[in-house]
């Protein structure tokens, strides 16, 4: 369902405010702490500031609902936020404040802020208007009776100063949103061969160019790594689903890459039951590419871009490989292979070489590579590698601004030490514990190509309980806004040819 954003410029009057049936309003934090903020300009802002005056001191700073006195009794969602809140807190003042509505099913809500400059007015309403359409995505429900979801239609913005419609915000939404659906639909409804009709189905629709690289084909072309995953399948339907977008008289190539593993249950090297549980969830990489890719082309940005997903399973089986074999990627590199619960490295090794033999001017990969990313920054950041080193502050500042905050890590020579084989050009990783990570991105950048800037994004963020940021599922679609901000916001840090360098078709 098409949510429509309606804008009003002029002060709601109480004749305004009595129409509404939902309410959301934001005012600015005093400076002093103590005081509470001026609801002055809000036509029952008396009644509201006697209201939160009446709540404990812990509680005044905390989003609260209340019924406003009139006849209508419109359900009002309060909060205040500093002016020079961040994005990410912005984003989750904002989701908080939309759940105290959502159970109410609204149909249209009302947005007002209050005591901002008109900079801060629009970053605060985007972020309401972002946190609203996050909450409002149709997801997967198999229940007998689903949770409502999807039945928003209008976001009628009170007081608004400009006109700007907040365009992006709602392709990044629709690409999120389609991230999540994908990432929650159970293992028996997305098999690689589901998947792949899905993506043929969605490329139909969008205008895209579809080309599936099956088994066989992967085998023409010596993707060994790839292989060496799907060997334990009973079912012969995993490969790499090619997609891109065409734009005429486009500038520039930017390939996006996701590691898809429909079901991960760790191969030979079975996951225990805990581990195991949820890893329907493993494909969250080609999810977020696809979900970017469905955002740009929304937007018609004028650059070309190419998706490529890695699409397959993990499973046990009398022909699966084991620890100690040998096999070799479609650039020839041979590797040992050392735990068949690294899976995500393996098929996305030789589908960087794919991507980077079209000599994009930017690749992206996105996975749920590895726990010790987890472990190291939690579920709250992305962490990112890069093998442009001066872009490191940069990606920084845009997890800072959109609000999807990334941390880089190291990966200089030394570090890949432990991927030194005896038998063959490199390990799949290490024996021992340690700095996964950062060994799983040093093995990747072996199969960059061409000296194509790459950015490395292990998706630790992709599974955060109650939500993060505007988002209020588990599964978070981490990536999409923070992949737009990089393109959009950022052309001159990626963009390595001021003519646009041509791609190579795919054969």
């Amino acid at each position: 369902m098409q949510v429509q954003l309606l804008q009003q410029r002029t002060r709601p009057t109480q004749a305004v405010i009595d129409r509404a049936p939902f309410l959301l309003v934001v005012a600015a934090k005093p400076a002093a702490k103590s005081a509470l903020p001026s609801y002055a300009e809000f036509p029952y802002g008396d009644w509201l500031a006697r209201r939160l005056g009446e709540l404990p001191k812990a509680g005044r700073d905390k989003p609260q609902r209340f019924d406003l006195p009139n006849a209508r009794a419109t359900r009002v969602a309060c909060a205040s936020c500093a002016v020079d809140a961040e994005a990410f807190e912005r984003l989750t003042l904002a989701r908080r404040l939309v759940a105290l509505l959502m159970p109410f099913e609204p149909d249209e809500v009302a947005v007002i802020t209050l005591g901002f400059d008109d900079a801060t007015t629009e970053r605060m309403v985007e972020a309401l208007v972002s946190a609203l359409l996050a909450a409002n995505a149709v997801l997967p429900d198999y229940r007998r009776e689903p949770a409502a979801r999807g039945g928003l239609r209008r976001i009628r913005w009170l007081g608004a100063h400009a006109a700007p419609g907040f365009r992006r915000s709602f392709a990044e939404a629709e690409g999120n949103a389609l991230a999540r659906y994908l990432t929650l639909l159970p293992p028996n409804d997305l098999t690689p061969g589901a998947y792949r009709k899905r993506l043929e189905q969605l490329a139909r629709e969008q205008g895209w160019r579809a080309t599936f690289l099956d088994v066989s084909t992967l085998r023409r072309r010596k993707a060994g790594a790839f292989l060496s995953v799907v060997r334990g399948s009973a079912v012969a339907d995993a490969g790499i689903m090619y997609l891109s977008y065409r734009p005429e008289r486009a500038r520039g190539t930017v390939a996006l890459v996701g590691k898809g593993i429909c079901y991960d249950t760790g191969g030979v090297n079975l996951k225990p039951f805990k581990h195991m549980y949820g890893m329907h969830g493993d494909m969250q990489g080609s999810a977020v590419a696809l979900g970017t890719l469905l955002a740009l082309s929304r937007l018609r940005v004028p650059f070309r871009i190419d998706a490529w997903l890695a699409l397959a399973t993990n499973q046990i089986g009398a022909r699966a490989c084991v620890p100690n074999e040998v096999v070799a990627a479609a650039d020839g590199t041979t590797i040992e292979i050392v735990h068949t619960d690294a899976e995500g490295r393996m098929v996305l090794a030789d589908t960087l070489v794919f991507a980077s033999r079209t000599q994009p001017d930017l690749i992206i990969d996105f996975a749920t590579l590895t726990g010790s990313c987890i472990n190291a920054i939690g579920t709250a950041y992305a962490g990112v590698f890069s093998n442009q080193r001066d872009w490191l502050q940069a990606l920084i500042e845009v997890g800072r601004a959109s609000g999807e905050r990334v941390w880089p890590f190291p990966q200089d020579q030394d570090f890949a030490e432990p991927l030194d084989s005896a038998i063959a050009d490199v390990k799949q990783c290490a024996v021992e514990d340690g700095i996964d990570h950062i060994l799983a991105a040093c093995f990747l950048a072996r199969f960059v190509k061409h000296e194509v800037p790459w950015l490395h994004v292990d998706l630790s963020a992709a599974e955060r309980k109650g939500g993060l940021a505007h988002v209020p599922t588990d599964a978070t679609g981490f990536g999409v806004r923070y992949t737009c901000a990089l393109l959009l916001d950022h052309p001159k840090l990626w963009r390595r040819a001021a003519a646009g360098g041509g791609t190579r078709p795919v054969r």
